[in-house]
């Protein structure tokens, strides 16, 4: 597995590519977002590490450019930022997941982990979910409503699915990191907060809407 380093401190680079290599990856490093951008474009790279602030183009402006440009790279923010707009800024970018420096090496390679763990077979079956005005087709991977077309993440959509599989049974909140995320260790379940409200914001769902229900202090529900 090929990983891209996208950091301009120097040693944080270098703690980052000896961690990573003697997992077996292969790592390059870029220590700004204008070399970043233009390696990530023209290799062939199965994962990125991207700082947030970087010189040249911010980590936010680089994971936009690349989504833009039809790459699908896993991408993890490395960043000080944690602050709900600012992580609703980079999911919406098209990162796959981030981390809050500092951070344990140990948690950052079981997120790599995650990330490129390969998709399940297809079974060749075509199916569809709904909610409210809402179609999901899996065999598509895309979803609609009131027959347009809604751009969503990856992530997005696995957690959108994962909701309509259990439509009308409350799906707590660890059992959503460990289905959707796939992580079976102690985990902040705040980022789930932080997709929802970016689904329901580009499903045109509120809050007081029953399609995604919250349910406080336990997890979500889909209901008709």
């Amino acid at each position: 597995m090929h990983i891209l380093v996208i950091e301009d401190e120097p040693g944080i680079a270098r703690f980052l590519k000896q961690g990573l290599e003697e997992e077996g990856f292969a790592v390059d490093v870029a220590d700004n977002g204008t070399t970043g951008l233009a390696r990530a474009l023209a290799g062939a790279y199965d994962l990125l590490l991207v700082d947030w602030m970087l010189p040249g183009l911010t980590g936010l402006e680089l994971c936009q450019q690349l989504r833009a440009a039809h790459h699908a790279t896993p991408l993890i923010f490395l960043t000080a930022k944690d602050t709900v707009p600012d992580t609703v800024a980079g999911l919406q970018a098209g990162a796959n997941d981030y981390i809050k420096k500092p951070f344990h090496f140990e948690e950052l390679l079981e997120r790599i982990r995650v990330q490129l763990r390969p998709a399940p077979a297809p079974t060749g079956e075509a199916e569809r979910f709904t909610v409210g005005p809402v179609v999901l087709d899996v065999g598509t991977h895309q979803v609609y409503k009131d027959q347009q077309e809604i751009a969503l993440t990856q992530k997005e959509f696995a957690l959108l699915e994962y909701l309509l599989r259990h439509k009308g049974k409350v799906c707590r909140r660890q059992s959503i990191i460990e289905n959707v995320w796939d992580i079976h260790f102690e985990y902040n379940t705040g980022v789930i907060d932080v997709y929802m409200n970016a689904l329901r914001k580009k499903l045109g769902f509120s809050k007081d809407d029953d399609y995604l229900q919250t349910i406080r202090g336990i997890g979500y529900v889909a209901r008709d």
